[in-house]
């Protein structure tokens, strides 16, 4: 049993290096402008993700420890969605952290993993169908979902 009677929305607020650079980036990210921004604050509602979340100024004069918060994490619907993630973060120019594969080992998942523009990582993530799940290789490694992208 849930300790959370009737969720309806999730809320994260995280600092970041640059207020102005942030916002723009989860505005295209996210594809929503922000509900509110202020000199302070920038805050966006997803209705379809259930998401509240605001960036903060880091108004504290010392770095930010984004290896804390080890990442965010963003469910799409397959595979084909990780890859045209990927194409258009290329595009924008979104550093890639890890290129759009299949990873078999843990939890099976095509993945693409992005860095924000204060370092935080972002896991764009489809889970496996079934069929794609009964074509596990033998070996279990991992198989680039774009061609070139092989290390």
């Amino acid at each position: 049993m849930s300790m959370i009677v009737s969720p309806a929305e999730f809320h994260i607020s995280i600092r970041v290096s640059d207020l102005d650079e942030s916002t723009a980036f989860y505005t295209s990210f996210l594809g929503v402008e922000p509900k509110d921004s202020t000199e302070r604050f920038s805050t966006f509602i997803v209705p379809e993700l259930r998401l509240n979340l605001v960036l903060l100024v880091n108004d504290s004069g010392k770095p930010l420890d984004t290896y804390s918060l080890y990442h965010i994490g963003l469910g799409v619907a397959d595979k084909a969605a990780v890859i045209e993630t990927y194409l258009r973060a290329k595009a924008q120019g979104v550093p890639i952290v890890k290129p759009p594969r299949t990873t078999w080992r843990g939890t099976p998942l095509h993945e693409l993993w992005l860095r924000d523009p204060t370092g935080y990582g972002i896991e764009i993530y489809a889970r496996l169908t079934a069929d794609e799940l009964a074509a596990m290789p033998a070996d279990m490694e991992t198989s680039f979902l774009v061609p070139g992208t092989e290390p």
